[in-house]
């Protein structure tokens, strides 16, 4: 056998030894505006526990922008309890992390915080609606990702309440649009359409929260039967190990 002749195991091994050197520099390169940096406790989590978190993250930026979007355009919800719109965000999601009740809610989370925030007979609710709805939507991501704001390798996305969850944020979108008083004003402005300019940041952003949702919902749907077939796929490529290490080298 000739200096330059390479055996088919040793072959198989620069093969590999390329593949990972070349994923190594993709993982390296691969700097966008999404990228973050690896953090200690993703060691704990699964690929699985890893999307759910980001899908959560993603949702609740959504939330603020939605928040922030009907401040804009209900300046007397936020002035019920706050000097300022930017005020009122922040004391709303320090109560969410602090799971401190928020001031006229009574406690109230998930969809009974959103009923309240519609709430007008037989005593319309006096407190901020915004508010009221961010607590509501926030409370129910939190119940849909596990009971759990960031996930390990214990926690799993709850198929049947992030299905709840998406379906309440749908619903929770058809009555901004289409609520009132019992003057038949709107209690919140939110879309706009006209000749001053397109205002569709709610609509966006609320069908981007249902899509994400949706999604986990379906994938953690799929968790036991992925599981068998991943086994599967393992002891498959497992089983041809030996045979590799039977060829001549």
């Amino acid at each position: 056998m000739s200096d330059s002749s390479v055996s088919p195991r040793a072959g198989l091994r620069l093969w590999l030894l390329g593949g990972t050197v070349a994923l190594m520099g993709l993982a390296a390169c691969s700097t966008t505006e999404r990228a973050e940096p690896y953090a200690g406790n993703e060691w704990l989590q699964s690929g699985a526990n890893r999307i759910a978190n980001l899908a959560l993250r993603d949702n609740l930026q959504s939330i603020r922008r939605v928040q922030l979007s009907l401040y804009r355009r209900n300046p007397r919800e936020w002035r019920k309890w706050a000097p300022s719109a930017e005020d009122a965000i922040q004391r709303t999601w320090d109560a969410i992390s602090q799971e401190s009740p928020l001031p006229g809610l009574q406690g109230a989370t998930g969809i009974d915080a959103i009923r309240l925030a519609f709430e007008t007979r037989p005593k319309a609710y006096e407190g901020d609606r915004v508010a009221a709805l961010v607590v509501g939507w926030a409370s129910m991501l939190k119940q849909a990702n596990g009971g759990t704001w960031e996930q390990s390798m214990l926690d799993a996305v709850n198929a049947e309440n992030s299905y709840r969850a998406a379906r309440n944020v749908e619903i929770s979108l058809w009555l901004i649009s289409s609520k009132t008083n019992p003057e038949g004003q709107p209690l919140l402005l939110a879309t706009e359409i006209s000749e001053r300019g397109r205002n569709l940041v709610v609509d966006r952003e609320l069908s981007k929260v249902v899509a994400r949702l949706d999604l986990l919902a379906a994938q953690a749907d799929e968790k036991y039967r992925r599981a068998a077939l991943d086994f599967s796929q393992n002891w498959l490529l497992g089983s041809l190990v030996p045979f590799f290490s039977m060829v001549q080298r």
